[in-house]
């Protein structure tokens, strides 16, 4: 057996590692239980029902995924932040196969509305970001942005083209930073 758990950031890090080795469906309170080395019990005392453990590890690795590097100088510029997102994005295509498409999934069942708001929340975290980013950017054109075209607007959009390269495993970020370029920056740039 394992060392005993003693907190709710052990038995999260247990789970990220069961979908790291096992995908995700390994998750549940038993097999988290076996992983951390103590009694159902003890998982009981942090997560009530294998709903709340599977929402909390979702966010977990969704976190670890897109944890801040220690260089932040990659959110200084748009397409600086977009290639270390795609790179994120292959990281955790790698680390947690199936990850990004199963836990989707597994929220479309009832009993998920925790789970689909900290998806929620984890997703409007890194929009956020992008638009803080956008907001910051000096090369970015003056008149790139309207009433109608805010950088609100494509945060959204480039968000979208994050989650669908997610779905196709697609991690190259070129065709992205080319719309960023045409989009939003000076033709000499």
């Amino acid at each position: 057996m394992n060392t005993v758990v003693t907190s709710k950031e052990d038995i999260l890090k247990a789970s990220r590692e069961l979908i790291q080795q096992q995908g995700w469906s390994a998750i549940n309170i038993r097999s988290v239980a076996a992983a951390c080395g103590v009694s159902v019990g003890s998982i009981y005392n942090y997560f009530d029902s294998k709903a709340a453990l599977a929402c909390a590890a979702v966010e977990s690795v969704w976190c670890e995924i897109f944890s801040f590097p220690e260089d932040r100088a990659v959110f200084q510029d748009t397409q600086s932040c977009i290639v270390w997102m795609y790179g994120r994005m292959e990281y955790g295509g790698k680390q947690y196969p199936g990850f990004f498409t199963m836990h989707s999934l597994g929220f479309m069942q009832e009993d998920k509305s925790d789970g689909k708001r900290r998806m929620q929340k984890a997703w409007q975290h890194i929009q956020d970001g992008l638009c803080s980013v956008l907001k910051q950017d000096t090369r970015i054109r003056d008149d790139a942005f309207s009433e109608q075209f805010t950088a609100e607007k494509f945060a959204d959009v480039l968000f979208s083209l994050m989650l669908s390269a997610l779905l196709r495993h697609d991690y190259n970020p070129a065709a992205v930073l080319e719309i960023v370029r045409r989009t939003l920056y000076s033709r000499e740039q």
